[in-house]
């Protein structure tokens, strides 16, 4: 599968335009984390466990919007963008969403 954040894949010739795919989680955050980010607040610093939870939404979001690509018969997802909101108090909603093609 090929993922790309523009709109065509250089080199490659588009045959069929499947429409728009996309892939969600809603995490929440974990207790530990939360006392450790409110630390890093006062001191400074990289708030790692944010960090490593938003790398593994971000990876499930996308597993799962090329899941729904395959599913219609895409080998291409173009455009990809991700979209971030807050769903409810201390739970957080990764998106990420493109357009399904098939190229040669």
């Amino acid at each position: 599968m090929i993922i790309t954040n523009i709109e065509t894949v250089p080199g490659k010739t588009i045959v069929k335009h499947l429409g728009m795919v996309s892939g969600n989680t809603v995490r929440s955050k974990h207790a530990g984390r939360d006392l450790m980010a409110g630390l890093k607040n006062i001191f400074g610093g990289e708030l790692k466990g944010y960090t490593e939870l938003l790398t593994e939404s971000r990876e499930e979001a996308v597993a799962r919007m090329v899941k729904q690509a395959e599913a219609i018969g895409a080998n291409a997802v173009v455009n990809v963008r991700f979209s971030t909101s807050s769903v409810a108090a201390g739970a957080a909603e990764l998106f990420a969403y493109g357009t399904a093609l098939v190229v040669e």
